[in-house]
C-alpha cells in the first residue's frame, strides 16, 4: 500500500483546509486510516483515525468539533476536513493505514508504532 497526502497550505487562523490521503494498492476490512500531525521540536502524535468498514471515527479531544475524518471507499481516498484552524495546528500531516489485529484494545489506533504505511506528509500552517 502506497500513500500520497495533500492538500497543505498556508491559513489564516479561523480558516479551514481539506487534506486528502489517496491509497494505491489494496484496502481490505480490516484496514484503519489515520491521520498523525508532528511540529517542529515535537513528537509525532495522533489526530484522527476511521474504520475502512462501518467508518468508526476516532479523534484527538483538541480537534473535536473542528475536524472530521472521512472516507471514500471507491476512490480509496481519505480525507481531513480542517475548520476553525488555530496556529497550534501548525504541523507537517502524515496520514497512514493499518492492517489492524482480528482484536485491538481501545487506545490501538492512536498509536503511531501500530501503522503499517505512511504518506508523505503535507505541511500546514496556521498564521495568527
Amino acid at each position: 500500500v502506497q500513500l500520497q497526502a495533500s492538500g497543505g497550505g498556508l491559513v489564516q487562523a479561523g480558516g479551514s483546509l481539506r487534506l486528502s490521503c489517496a491509497a494505491s494498492g489494496r484496502i481490505t476490512s480490516r484496514y484503519i486510516m489515520g491521520w498523525f500531525r508532528q511540529a517542529p521540536g515535537k513528537e509525532r502524535e495522533f489526530v484522527a483515525a476511521i474504520s475502512w468498514t462501518g467508518g468508526i471515527t476516532y479523534y484527538l479531544d483538541s480537534v473535536k468539533g473542528r475536524f472530521t475524518i472521512s472516507k471514500d471507499n471507491a476512490k480509496n481516498t481519505v480525507y481531513l476536513q480542517m475548520n476553525s484552524l488555530k496556529p497550534e495546528d501548525t504541523a507537517v500531516y502524515y496520514c497512514a493505514a493499518d492492517h489492524t489485529p482480528p482484536t485491538y484494545g481501545a487506545s490501538y489506533y492512536r498509536r503511531a508504532l501500530e501503522y503499517d504505511y505512511w504518506g508523505q506528509g503535507t505541511l500546514v500552517t496556521v498564521s495568527s
